[in-house]
């Protein structure tokens, strides 16, 4: 699991991980002086003990007290001697460097290692405390004060009072800044949200216009983002969210008015075309047959103009197709039978390309496909055509077609679920080059450099391809390489 990625959760994370730091430091704070407070009083109370209960220690072992029928000191009762201490208090004596018989305050037998008494030695007899960890009693506060014969006197209280008290503190910190973080980041998640909420928005607006078919036709932008306070963050991206959108929606406008005057151009240009190029091949073919002799140069002129009207009159056609599609006129819708098409298509293509090796690769029933009839031979004529002119004499075109259901479990052809019918023109020509593959189904554009061609092309037949196929709600790529270019077709299924 990795940091958080959103500002919210980043926002909230933070907050707590700055919260947490601050409850740690306090509760360390408070735990380190109520320790220190505790023990300061424990030192108070050995000041004022003065030595007084380890130079009793020094009286008891010179024997001067009485002792009774069973060797018991007066001062002994069933704890041990206490003589008004506290319980747990050590008494020790050091004399020249040795420890003598240490007593605890309610411990009958407080015999200690000697790790422990060269330790208990060791304590300077300065008036002051001085903590120590004695290995059979736990932790110590002890203070030393030198008597009056020259004896080392030491007198020490436990510590696990005050090391239970600093205990029961943390425990209730924990729990307290336990609840606290939680409340926190419960409220922060809360409150992070409700100031994100503009922010929210924008993003919004943006998925919105994200959706939009920004490159087809005329685009009507989302209202603008609401929050525009420029004191704000927010506000200020806001606005200038809002600022792009109006460059965008500008551009959009102009981009489409310009596209519209376009297609009313070529429709314009189209129409009006027509007649004049139907006059000129009308008179130029009255001329052709005209019994009467004819110079060979002006018989070669007439065999040219003719030609040349017929080739502009099939490129005004293409034109007229190309806008009446880019005005989203509808076809016709019925019945194809995909492969008939692609089967005559291809022995069309035999006919006018002998050189070439045409091949099919088809499936045993027959493939259908609802949408215009002409318009889908089209699309199969221009691919053959492409690869006829595009590639040279010997090499191999490959028209195929396949049928593939879109739900899982559905068989092509049983009519249940939807599916798509793929065709492929495959050819192992030359190839295309790659920076031309995502152009070649722009208008008027050729590959010229990458392929050989036989004849001259209006630069209109890929262009022709996409457009009529995505008039069928299909799509249309083409995959190559040098020895292998595969134009495939994705139409939906009958």
């Amino acid at each position: 699991m990795g940091p958080p990625r959103t500002l919210r959760a980043r926002l909230v994370a933070g907050t707590l991980v700055l919260l947490v730091l601050a409850c740690a430091a306090a509760g360390t704070a408070s735990s380190l002086l109520l320790e220190r407070f505790m023990v300061d009083r424990v030192d108070q109370q050995l000041a004022m003990q003065a030595g007084r209960y380890a130079a009793s220690l020094e009286h008891e072992e010179r024997e001067e007290h009485p002792r009774g029928y069973d060797g018991r000191s007066p001062f002994d009762d069933e704890r041990g001697d206490t003589r008004g201490q506290a319980p747990g208090t050590l008494g020790v004596r050091v004399v020249d460097g040795r420890v003598g018989t240490p007593a605890v305050v309610g411990q009958a037998d407080p015999s200690l290692p000697a790790a422990d008494e060269r330790a208990l030695a060791s304590v300077p007899p300065d008036g002051l405390g001085h903590t120590l960890a004695l290995s059979r009693l736990g932790r110590y506060r002890l203070m030393a004060v030198r008597s009056s014969g020259g004896a080392v006197l030491l007198t020490g209280l436990p510590l696990a009072d005050v090391h239970a008290t600093v205990r029961r503190l943390q425990l209730a910190e924990i729990a307290v800044f336990a609840v606290v973080v939680l409340v926190t980041g419960v409220a922060g998640a809360v409150w992070v949200r409700l100031s994100l909420r503009p922010l929210d928005r924008v993003a919004a607006t943006a998925r919105r216009v994200a959706r939009l078919p920004l490159s087809d036709g005329e685009v009507a932008l989302p209202d603008r983002v609401p929050d525009e306070d420029p004191r704000t963050e927010i506000g200020q991206v806001g606005q200038a969210f809002n600022r792009m959108l109006g460059h965008v929606g500008q551009a959009l406008a102009h981009r489409h008015a310009s596209e519209e005057r376009m297609r009313t151009f070529a429709a314009d240009a189209s129409h009006e075309l027509r007649t004049p190029l139907a006059t000129v091949r009308a008179h130029v073919q009255l001329a052709r047959r005209d019994p009467a002799e004819v110079p060979p140069n002006v018989r070669h002129a007439l065999e040219r103009a003719d030609a040349e009207s017929s080739r502009m009159g099939k490129l005004v056609d293409d034109l007229l197709l190309l806008t009446r599609l880019d005005a989203g006129r509808p076809l016709a819708r019925e019945e194809v039978d995909l492969t008939r098409m692609a089967i005559d298509a291809t022995g069309d293509a035999r006919v006018y390309a002998p050189g070439h090796r045409w091949r099919l690769d088809l499936p045993e029933e027959p493939v259908m496909v609802p949408g215009d009839p002409d318009r889908l031979h089209q699309v199969v004529v221009n691919l053959l055509s492409n690869a006829r002119a595009h590639t040279p004499p010997g090499t191999t075109v490959t028209v195929a077609l396949r049928e593939r259901a879109v739900r899982e479990g559905a068989r092509p052809g049983s009519g249940s679920g939807s599916g798509r019918v793929e065709l492929t023109v495959t050819d192992d020509g030359p190839g295309i080059p790659a920076d031309l593959q995502g152009e070649v189904f722009e208008r008027f554009v050729r590959a010229d450099k990458a392929r050989s061609r036989a004849s001259g092309g209006s630069g209109l037949g890929l262009a022709i391809v996409r457009a009529v196929v995505a008039a069928h709600g299909g799509t249309v790529d083409v995959e190559s390489r040098p020895g292998r270019t595969v134009f495939r077709v994705s139409l939906p299924s009958a």
